[in-house]
């Protein structure tokens, strides 16, 4: 019994941790942002918005890959996004997602099997791009 339920502490506390989000080409995401990691993601249309305080991410296969991002929240955000290839992941360049619904665009040469986000961390002054 002890046995049992220190797997259930375990499994609920590995459940509750934050991790990043994998988006294939033609999946759109919507998704708040928690201690830096996307949570409470869930698929969208492609022609949803984001309600206050969400970010959406759509990726497409197109001229390699394109990312768009929208940020419908009060902060302006850096993160990381990684092109992954199978199990192979290779860091792409980002630029900063103003806050406000604003979006932007990301292209990428390199065709990928999806992008992996994560690590969002407020962008202050610090603009990229």
């Amino acid at each position: 019994m002890r046995h049992l339920a220190a797997f259930l502490m375990i499994a609920l506390a590995t459940a509750a941790q934050a991790s990043p989000l994998t988006v294939r080409p033609g999946e759109s995401w919507l998704f708040t942002v928690k201690d830096g990691q996307p949570v409470d993601a869930r698929r969208a249309e492609a022609t949803a918005k984001p309600s206050k305080g969400q970010v959406m991410v759509t990726v497409r296969a197109v001229f390699g890959t394109t990312m768009v991002a929208t940020n419908n929240s009060a902060t302006g955000y850096i993160f990381n996004a990684e092109l992954m290839s199978g199990t192979k992941a290779t860091a792409a360049r980002t630029c900063t997602l103003p806050a406000g619904n604003k979006p932007i665009l990301e292209q990428w040469d390199r065709k990928a099997d999806s992008v992996r986000i994560s690590n969002f961390r407020a962008a202050g002054n610090e603009g990229r791009c």
